[in-house]
C-alpha cells in the first residue's frame, strides 16, 4: 500500500488555477461573455478572480505573472516553506523562492514531471 511521503499540518487544496493574461480587463469580459463566469474579485490590471463552479480562475496580469506565462494550479498550504520542503523531498523543484506577495506569500516550483505549480500561503 502507497503511503504519503509526508501528511500535512492542515488540508491542503487547489485554491485556484493561475492563468497568465496580458490584459485583465479584457480577459474577466473574455470569460464572463464566453463561460458566464462571475467576477469574485479585482484588484485592476493586476489580477482577478473569477468563480469557475467551485475552483477559482485567477486572471495575472503581468505585474503578478510569478510563473512566466504558464497556467499553474496553486495550492494553497498552511505553510509554504513546509510544503516546499516536502515538495522537494519527492523529486520537485524550487523555480522561485517564497516571496511576499500583495495577499499572501508565494513561491513558484516544478513536480517532478516539469508541472509548473504555485504554492500560497499566509504571511
Amino acid at each position: 500500500m502507497n503511503e504519503p511521503v509526508n501528511e500535512p499540518a492542515a488540508p491542503v487544496r487547489i485554491g485556484n488555477v493561475l492563468h497568465p493574461v496580458t490584459d485583465v480587463e479584457a480577459a474577466v469580459r473574455f470569460y464572463a461573455d464566453t463561460f458566464g463566469l462571475p467576477t469574485k474579485f479585482v484588484d485592476g490590471d493586476r489580477y482577478a478572480a473569477l468563480d469557475a463552479g467551485g475552483t477559482t480562475l485567477a486572471l495575472a496580469g503581468p505585474a503578478e505573472d510569478v510563473t512566466g506565462g504558464v497556467p499553474a494550479a496553486s495550492f494553497k498550504v498552511p505553510e509554504v516553506a513546509a510544503a516546499l520542503a516536502a515538495l522537494v523531498q519527492g523529486g520537485g523543484t524550487v523555480v522561485r523562492e517564497p516571496e511576499q506577495g500583495p495577499h499572501e506569500v508565494r513561491a513558484v516550483a516544478r513536480d517532478p514531471w516539469g508541472n509548473t505549480v504555485v504554492v500560497y500561503g499566509p504571511r
